[in-house]
């Protein structure tokens, strides 16, 4: 595991606010009609503007500068040209590198008008987040944080946790030790040690844990077909607090000032 000085925290940072930027760019203008490879477009265009990289773009010959799962896509989405609809739910996953230093994180927008129960899903998935960031402290496990996540969506709601695709170690490196499972057990795992810099991100199903690879070998679905959400933050540990690298509040701000959005479970 790598420990990052307070300086290199600092231009992690950076290299996480911009993937903020980049999504609140989204937010502004998502909207039915739309396709994922606009939204591909979109945040390639801004990343290079912004004199940085696309992290995902040809990593391990992925084809795009973002994921973008629809619905009962859990990850790693491939943009296509299909209209997105009412109804649909869109995770972005994206990356950058800025100065040499990597942000990663995601975001899942709603389009329109859905059901209760996927407004749950959304809500309690993204309150997991934020729940397993409280346990991203010095001297705690990576179990503390697994545990954490899967409590609130796993034994609360009786969502499935997938157990295939976990959270991870940032740095100069997309992936970095250690693994953050959103799964585990309490005192388990990795001890974390000041300036551990982690990608946490709950990828949450709303019926079985079971998921499967589409031929393209990227595009990871549901077993069952029911939807899946997927959150995650950039995050440094710290002694008493977790220090979030990204900045949910920019997306937020542009999500509810978009009339296309469905920002209700708030």
């Amino acid at each position: 595991m790598i420990h990052k000085t307070e300086a290199e925290v600092a231009l992690m940072k950076e290299s996480a606010t911009l993937v903020s930027k980049t999504l609140t760019e989204v937010a502004k203008v998502l909207k039915p009609g739309m396709t994922t490879l606009q939204i591909d477009e979109i945040c390639a265009t801004f990343v290079k503007d912004h004199k940085a990289i696309a992290s995902f773009y040809n990593y391990r010959g992925y084809p795009y500068s973002v994921c973008t799962s629809v619905n009962d896509v859990v990850v790693h989405g491939f943009p296509n040209n299909t209209p997105l609809k009412d109804g649909d739910i869109v995770s972005v996953d994206m990356g950058v590198i800025l100065n040499g230093w990597h942000g990663d994180h995601a975001y899942t927008f709603i389009l329109g008008e859905v059901s209760a129960e996927v407004l749950q899903l959304v809500r309690v998935t993204k309150e997991s987040l934020y729940k397993g960031i409280e346990k991203a402290v010095a001297n705690n496990r990576i179990g503390d944080i697994a545990y954490a996540i899967q409590e609130h969506t796993e034994k609360k709601y009786g969502y499935g946790v997938v157990r295939e695709l976990v959270g991870h170690g940032l740095g100069k490196d997309l992936h970095e030790d250690p693994q953050v499972p959103n799964y585990g057990k309490r005192g388990n795992g990795p001890r974390m040690k000041e300036n551990l810099v982690l990608a946490i991100e709950p990828m949450i199903n709303m019926g079985t844990k079971d998921v499967y690879t589409e031929d393209d070998g990227w595009t990871v679905k549901t077993q069952d077909g029911k939807p899946s959400v997927h959150f995650e933050h950039d995050v440094c540990v710290k002694r008493d607090k977790a220090l979030i690298l990204s900045d949910y509040s920019i997306i937020e701000a542009a999500e509810k000032a978009n009339p296309n959005l469905n920002t209700s479970y708030y």
